[in-house]
């Protein structure tokens, strides 16, 4: 996939997995990998940011298989921008969309 396609669409599809389900991690990378290939050291910057720009919220929850984990929560604010970004996302895909067709009329 294009690496620009990818960067734009990345912070959508962490806040949409987030929301569907607290996770932490390493788990949001395989989660999100399901729809894009990602790195560890492509979603880890990306928690930093949301997270202090209080999109996400963050928690300890014990682990059998080693310390604690760090988990990911949305919060009211994460939801509205995960809202505000979706309806971004659909009307581009839409408009291109529809400009591809048009070409393919012509």
């Amino acid at each position: 996939m294009n690496p620009q396609f990818k960067k734009g669409v990345l912070e959508l599809i962490v806040l949409e997995a987030v929301r569907r389900k607290d996770r932490y991690g390493y788990e949001l990378v395989e989660e999100v990998s399901r729809v894009i290939d990602v790195n560890e050291g492509t979603i880890y910057p990306l928690l930093k940011r949301l997270t202090n720009e209080h999109y996400f919220e963050t928690y300890l929850r014990e682990s059998t298989e080693g310390p604690p984990r760090k988990y990911y929560h949305l919060t009211a604010a994460g939801i509205l921008y995960r809202d505000s970004l979706a309806k971004e996302w659909i009307e581009f895909q839409q408009q291109v969309g529809r400009y591809l067709k048009e070409g393919e009329e012509q």
